[in-house]
């Protein structure tokens, strides 16, 4: 291993033209590794010679030593294509890191805001000002439609169908959906596009975003972060809330009204439900109404 580690680190640079920061963290993984068997094993450790018990005890020692999920993850991922590149070389026969599994992650609940706390964030904006008129007409759209940062920056003019109330969008994997639009969020756009002014000089695709920054270019996703952070700042809402949180609240409302799962996958583009399927929590006040609306002993008056 001490000479097939540096001939590996040199097949990402060359063949996979791999960047600094990935082969500086393979070789991180990789000399931890190393150092873990010439403590436990009893002779030089040698590729052909390792087996995927070597390995699994590797693994327990990252647990008992408090490594992150996310991290024992990340070094079996660098053990698999190390052992692959040996397999190739000829060094070993089989991979003695391939029947390992990654440990199970954990998916933490989204965060996401009540409807009043939604009612209060898309109040914040003037309807005085253009760019008040065009962060309303954006936070009503994120919500209404259950979209992504990157996919509402993304929106042309031809996306928009207000008449109909929907918005074409371009999702992962280039994958397109119609997304419908609520009718605060079609008043909203309809207010900021006739304030909507380009810049000069734009080529079509650039002059054809709906949303447009102070100087007239289409807006960024950084952009939208900022601008949300100011009115979380001026509502006193929690911080912790990003442009994705509105998707999140609107799958998450979605489903405590009554919403079918599979169309709340439709709706937010999700090729896979179980990706779906972490939104279908429900609020703790929720439960206990529903409890108490349906337990003939829940009642304390009953």
């Amino acid at each position: 291993m001490e000479k097939s580690i540096p001939r590996f680190l040199r097949y990402l640079n060359v063949e996979r033209n791999c960047s600094e920061l990935t082969i500086k963290s393979y070789r991180e993984d990789l000399e931890l590794l190393y150092g873990f068997l010439c403590d436990t094993l009893t002779s030089t450790p040698r590729p052909s010679k390792i087996t995927p018990l070597d390995l699994r005890k590797y693994v327990s020692a990252l647990h008992e030593s408090g490594y992150a999920k996310s991290s024992v993850s990340r070094r079996l991922a660098s053990m698999r294509s190390y052992f692959k590149f040996c397999q190739r070389e000829g060094l070993c026969e089989t991979n003695p890191a391939k029947p390992l599994r990654n440990p199970r992650r954990e998916r933490k609940l989204p965060h996401f805001l009540t409807g009043s706390e939604i009612g209060q964030l898309l109040s914040a904006p003037s309807k005085n000002e253009p760019l008040g008129l065009r962060d309303r007409a954006i936070l009503e759209t994120l919500y209404s439609a259950g979209l992504r940062v990157s996919e509402l920056v993304g929106v042309n003019l031809d996306d928009l169908d207000l008449a109909d109330g929907l918005v074409r969008v371009r999702g992962k994997g280039k994958r397109e959906r119609l997304a419908p639009l609520g009718s605060f969020a079609v008043r909203a756009l309809r207010s900021w596009l006739k304030k909507r002014t380009p810049a000069r000089g734009l080529s079509k695709e650039e002059a054809a975003a709906v949303f447009l920054n102070k100087f007239g270019k289409r807006l960024t996703t950084r952009s939208v972060a900022r601008m949300l952070e100011k009115y979380l700042k001026v509502t006193g809402l929690d911080l912790r809330t990003s442009p994705h949180t509105l998707r999140h609240s609107f799958a998450t409302h979605l489903l405590d009204r009554g919403a079918d799962i599979r169309s709340v996958q439709e709706l937010l583009g999700h090729k896979s439900l179980v990706t779906t399927q972490i939104y279908t929590h429900v609020s703790t006040a929720g439960l206990r109404q529903a409890y108490e609306r349906a337990h003939p002993r829940a009642r304390k008056n009953g």
